[in-house]
């Protein structure tokens, strides 16, 4: 049984470049993280997928960023069972790959970083930070590949890698460990959590400013800007999808605030933002209804 859980959530560099392809040109560097954070993304997820097959007694954290001797570590997942610590590092490539001296290269012979260099600085960073707790739990760590269509070649045996072909298999293996955690289990899964660093500091976004991106509402379904207004609702003449007017303000006001965290919000500012909408007396209802009205020497804005 899982009797605790922290969830994952998608990561905010990722719902950020998602925002801004779509408000300006990205740079190919920028494209390529954003393919790259959603890959990893999807794959996570396939993942948790897997692991709600699991009976076992166990504490299931994912997305953790932890921090030990001045030095940053970050574990996809992490499961914690009556006997062993469980640390998964997640990769969703696909194609077909080879494993020659410890490099792993592509078709091409162009070469990716092991992530076997990641997962062991990983674990012995974690292993530092059990020290700390007082906690002498062992650390099974591996790298868990699950896209269906990736295969390395030459990979050798005793390397910690679990293949798509052998995920159902290891988690069948788990579930045989009928063990029933203990109170300091709880404890442990508690201290990380209170231990995450929430905001991620190896985030790479692109510079932008408010004048360079472009103004409007976006349809919910093809995100285009093909958006008319008809009395409440927003009806987008790309694809046909129709949304509630306050609802599709709101939403854009929620991306402005994604994209301009320390700005603050005004009914000038949102009227702008939208661009489609024609009443500023509907944006200022909206923003009643929603924030909280702040009124400093004339100068009104919400929060």
């Amino acid at each position: 049984m899982r009797l605790l859980y922290k969830s994952r959530s998608k990561p905010s560099e990722l719902i950020i470049l998602e925002a801004l392809q779509h408000r300006m040109q990205l740079s190919k560097a920028d494209q390529q993280n954003l393919y790259n954070l959603t890959k990893g993304y999807e794959g996570e997820l396939l993942f948790d997928s897997l692991l709600e097959k699991l009976e076992c007694d166990n504490f299931l954290l994912n997305d953790l960023l932890l921090k030990t001797n001045n030095q940053t570590f970050q574990i996809d997942s992490l499961l914690i069972t009556r006997d062993l610590i469980y640390v998964f590092e997640i990769k969703n490539f696909i194609g077909d790959f080879h494993y020659i001296s410890d490099q792993i290269l592509k078709k091409d012979n162009s070469e990716i970083t092991n992530p076997l260099f990641q997962l062991f600085r990983t674990e012995a960073l974690l292993r530092q930070l059990l020290q700390k707790l007082n906690f002498s739990t062992p650390i099974q760590s591996s790298v868990v590949f699950v896209n269906p269509e990736f295969v390395l070649y030459q990979a050798p045996s005793d390397k910690p890698f679990i293949f798509p072909n052998q995920l159902n298999r290891f988690i069948q293996k788990l579930n045989t460990n009928r063990a029933e955690l203990l109170a300091l289990h709880k404890r442990l899964a508690e201290n990380f959590m209170s231990l995450h660093i929430s905001e991620n500091p190896y985030r790479h976004l692109p510079s932008y400013n408010y004048q360079q991106l472009r103004k409007g509402i976006l349809c919910t379904a093809c995100h285009s800007f093909s958006i008319e207004v008809n009395g409440r609702r927003c009806i987008c003449t790309l694809c046909g999808n129709v949304e509630h007017i306050d609802s599709a303000i709101m939403r854009t006001i929620n991306e402005y605030k994604l994209l301009f965290p320390n700005e603050r919000i005004t009914t000038n500012k949102i009227f702008d933002w939208c661009k489609i909408i024609t009443s500023k007396k509907r944006i200022q209802r909206i923003l009643k209804n929603n924030f909280k009205l702040v009124d400093v020497h004339r100068w009104v804005y919400y929060e």
